[in-house]
C-alpha cells in the first residue's frame, strides 16, 4: 500500500493543492477469503485513488451580503428569512441559502478546539496562541496624495500599535511596494508603514495643466462622446492660448484626454487586480477576514465594471470584509473651493467645469462604498478623524446576514443584474439596510472539478466548523530532536453514522480526508489528501459496527513551534462534510 506524500504550497500555488491526492495510511480490519471467489466479490474493501475530490455542484448561486442597522448605528441579528425579500432585475427571487453570522463566533470555536492529547514524552501539550482574526491595511498609494496618505499611515500606526495578542495584521499596497505580510510583530508594521509613498502610475502630482482634465472627464470625452465635456475643454484651451482656431482647440483636446485616460485606465486596472490578489491571499487564512481600504477612491469606467464584481464575488465566497477609507477626510465640494478657479475662465465656464469635478469626486467615493457594502463591510466617509475610522474598519459589523439565490434561467452574458433587498412591511420602519447593489452574470459555468476544488479549498481555509459526518480529530506530536518533531493527526469517524451504497453485494462509499498545517500566523505550511475507497463486506462493516470507530493517522514532520491544523472529511454518498479544527505547541 503506498504511504502518502506531503505536498507544500508555495502562496501563489495554493489552487493546485487540491489536484494532489496522498493514499491511505492505516488498514481496517477484514477477512480473507479462503477460496478464489468470484469476479465482483474479490474486490479490495479498502483501495486509494488518486483523483481530485467531486462534490455537489452549486450552480449560479449569487449570495448577498446584507447588514442591518437601527437609528443608533447598532447592528440587528434577530431576523429570519422570512423578513427579508430580494429582486434580482425588479423580479422576486426565491432565497434559498439564509445565516446570520455573529462576529466573534469563529474565535470562539477555535478556542475549543485546542487538543489536549499528551506528547510523546507523556506531558500535556500547552495551549497555543491561536490568531483568531486577520487584517490587512491596504493602501492605494497609486491613487493617495502624500498628505492624505501620511493622515491615513499614522491613523494606521496608532491602531497597530494596539493589535491584540489574537490578531495578524498584514500591509499591502496597490504599488506592490514597501509590503509586509501577515505578523503579531508590532515593531516590523509600524517600521513598514514608515516606509509608504505615493506611487501615481500618471506622474502629474499637483502640476496644473491646460486644460485641465481629469481622468472623469477623459473619459466622458473618449468614451461617452459627452459634447459638453469636449465644448469646456475646448474653451479652456481657446482661454490659454488666445487666437487659437477651435479646430485646433479640439484636436489638442482629444490629444490630452488620451494621455490622461491611458495612464488612468492603467491606475484603476493595476488598483482591482490587487484587490483580488488580496483577497485570494486572505481567503488562505483561517479566521476572521478584514481589509481596511485606505483610498481617496477612483474612478472605475464602465469597462472594469465585472473587474470590480469579480472582487465583490471572491470576497463574498471567501467570507472576507472589504471595509472602506475615504482617506481624503471632510471632502472639499469643488462647486466651493476657491483654489480651482482660473483667471482664464468666465464664471458660467467655472461652474460647469466644478460639476464634473463634483460628478469625479462622488464617483471615486462610489467605488469604495459599492466595495464595502457588497461584501458586508462599511464605509467611513466626509470625517477628518482618521483615526476613528480605521479603529471603526478595524473590526466587523456584530451581525452580518447572507442571503443566497439561484437565479432562473440566467443567460451567460456577462450581463448585469440590479439587486434590491428590502424588509417585509411593517418591519423596514427606521431601520437601515446596507446589502449589495448587483452582480455580472457569469460567460460560462464551472465544471464539476472546479467547484469541487473550489469547496474545498472554502472548507480547508476556514475556521467555521462543521458536523454532518460523525468525526472527531485529535493532535500529537513527537520530538526527534531540538530542530525535528513530527505532528500526528488521528482522524476518527464513527462508521455507524456514514451512509454506505450496497453494490455487488458490498457496503460501498468514498471519503476525502483532506489535512493542512499553519503556522502561528496563519500562513498555509503543508496539506495531505487522502481519498479511502470503502467496499466493505457485511462481516467487516458488522465489526466497525462494533468498535465504532475508522481511524487514520496523518503525519506532518515539522520544526518546533505553534500551529493549527484544519482538518475537512467529505463522502461521496450522503455529500456530507465535516469540518474540525486543531491545534499544538511544539516546545
Amino acid at each position: 500500500m503506498k504511504q502518502p506524500s506531503v505536498v507544500s504550497f508555495p502562496r501563489a500555488a495554493l489552487a493546485l493543492f487540491l489536484t494532489a491526492a496522498g493514499a491511505l495510511a492505516q488498514t481496517l480490519p477484514g477477512t480473507a477469503p479462503t477460496a478464489p471467489p468470484p469476479a465482483a466479490s474479490n474486490a479490495p474493501e479498502m483501495a486509494t485513488k488518486e483523483a481530485p475530490a467531486i462534490f455537489k455542484t452549486r450552480v449560479n448561486l449569487v449570495m448577498v451580503p446584507v447588514v442591518v442597522r437601527d437609528a443608533k448605528g447598532n447592528t440587528l441579528g434577530t431576523y429570519t428569512k422570512e423578513n427579508f425579500q430580494l429582486f434580482d432585475k425588479g423580479k422576486p427571487q426565491e432565497i434559498t441559502r439564509f445565516s446570520v453570522e455573529k462576529a466573534g463566533d469563529q474565535a470562539a470555536k477555535a478556542a475549543k478546539t485546542v487538543d489536549a492529547i499528551p506528547t510523546g514524552e507523556g506531558e500535556p501539550a500547552p495551549p497555543p496562541d491561536i490568531p483568531e482574526r486577520f487584517i490587512t491595511y491596504l493602501f492605494d498609494d497609486t491613487h493617495l496624495e502624500f498628505g492624505d496618505l501620511v493622515r491615513s499611515r499614522e491613523a494606521a500606526s496608532r491602531q497597530l500599535a494596539k493589535l491584540p495578542k489574537t490578531d495578524r495584521a498584514a500591509i499591502y499596497t496597490t504599488s506592490g511596494q514597501n509590503q509586509l505580510d501577515f505578523t503579531d510583530d508590532i515593531d516590523k508594521l509600524q517600521a513598514t508603514l514608515l516606509l509608504l509613498r505615493p506611487r501615481s502610475i500618471t506622474g502629474m502630482g499637483g502640476i496644473t495643466q491646460c486644460p485641465d482634465i481629469s481622468y472623469y472627464m477623459a473619459d466622458m470625452i473618449v468614451n461617452q462622446n459627452d459634447g459638453m465635456a469636449q465644448s469646456l475643454a475646448t474653451q479652456e484651451v481657446m482661454a490659454c492660448n488666445p487666437g487659437l482656431p477651435a479646430s485646433a482647440a479640439a484636436a489638442m483636446v482629444q490629444s490630452a484626454a488620451y494621455q490622461v485616460l491611458r495612464p488612468g485606465e492603467q491606475e484603476t486596472h493595476v488598483s482591482l487586480t490587487v484587490f483580488k490578489d488580496v483577497v485570494r491571499r486572505m481567503s488562505a487564512m483561517p479566521g476572521q477576514r478584514i481589509i481596511v481600504l485606505i483610498s481617496p477612491g477612483f474612478i472605475s469606467p464602465t469597462e472594469y465594471q465585472q473587474d470590480k464584481s469579480d472582487v465583490m464575488d471572491r470576497a463574498i465566497k471567501a467570507n472576507v470584509l472589504i471595509n472602506s477609507l475615504d482617506a481624503r477626510g471632510l471632502w472639499v465640494d469643488p462647486m466651493v473651493d476657491a483654489s480651482r478657479s482660473g483667471s482664464t475662465a468666465t464664471p458660467a465656464f467655472m461652474q460647469l467645469k466644478q460639476q464634473y469635478d463634483r460628478a469625479a469626486a462622488s464617483a471615486q467615493a462610489d467605488v469604495l462604498a459599492e466595495l464595502a457594502y457588497g461584501t458586508g463591510g462599511s464605509f467611513f466617509q466626509n470625517n477628518n478623524d482618521l483615526n476613528e475610522g480605521v479603529r471603526q474598519l478595524a473590526g466587523a459589523p456584530e451581525y452580518i446576514y447572507i442571503l443566497g439565490f439561484s437565479p432562473q434561467n440566467l443567460k451567460l452574458d456577462g450581463s448585469f443584474h440590479g439587486l434590491k433587498v428590502s424588509f417585509k412591511a411593517p418591519l423596514g420602519k427606521g431601520l437601515d439596510l446596507q446589502a449589495r447593489k448587483g452582480y455580472y452574470a457569469p460567460k460560462k459555468l464551472s465544471s464539476a472539478e472546479e467547484t469541487a476544488k473550489e469547496e474545498i479549498e472554502e472548507a480547508l481555509f476556514s475556521r467555521d466548523e462543521i458536523s454532518e459526518l460523525p468525526v472527531e480529530i485529535h493532535t500529537q506530536y513527537f520530538k526527534a530532536s531540538d530542530k525535528d518533531a513530527t505532528i500526528a493527526v488521528l482522524c476518527r469517524m464513527d462508521p455507524r453514522h456514514i451512509q454506505f451504497r450496497k453494490t455487488d453485494g458490498r457496503n460501498v462509499n468514498s471519503l476525502t480526508i483532506v489535512t493542512g498545517v499553519f503556522d502561528r500566523n496563519g500562513n498555509f505550511i503543508s496539506g495531505i489528501q487522502k481519498t479511502l475507497e470503502l467496499k466493505l463486506k457485511d462481516e467487516t462493516l458488522a465489526k466497525l459496527n462494533v468498535t465504532g470507530t475508522m481511524a487514520i493517522k496523518t503525519n506532518f514532520s515539522v520544526p518546533p513551534g505553534t500551529y493549527m491544523i484544519r482538518q475537512v472529511v467529505r463522502d461521496s454518498e450522503g455529500q456530507l462534510m465535516s469540518a474540525l479544527n486543531g491545534a499544538v505547541a511544539i516546545q
